[in-house]
């Protein structure tokens, strides 16, 4: 079992910056592949970024490449994901996530979630 929580949501403006952090249960935290999604009014639930279990391998929606930045620290078992850069379609609630040792791209497909922290950029 694993707990996910995460923190650092919030309201800023366009053209600013905010970092979500995400804080997990458990001793394995290194085989799980963590990853980040997010989720508008009226929308699906959408692929962010995602980094494998070592943190050399990430991937990124084509939306957020270039403002985003998502990494891992397995000593104290967090993910984060730097935002820069924001624009009002970024605005939406962020889920923490977590697949046990394979690649996070498919929201069906997710082990655990978080309880999820909200972004809003206004302009």
């Amino acid at each position: 079992q694993v707990q996910l929580v995460e923190s650092g949501g919030g309201l800023v403006l366009a053209g600013g910056s905010l970092r979500l952090s995400c804080a997990a249960s458990g001793r394995t935290f290194r085989n799980y592949h963590m990853g980040w999604f997010r989720q508008a009014p009226g929308k699906e639930r959408e692929f962010v970024s995602s980094i494998s279990g070592s943190g050399t391998i990430t991937y990124y929606a084509d939306s957020v490449k270039g403002r985003f930045t998502i990494s891992r620290d397995n000593a104290k078992n967090t993910v984060s994901l730097q935002m820069n850069g924001l624009k009002p379609e970024d605005t939406a609630v962020y889920y923490c996530a977590a697949k046990y040792g394979m690649r996070l791209s498919d929201a069906s497909r997710v082990d655990y979630w978080g309880q999820g922290t909200q972004v809003t950029v206004s302009s």
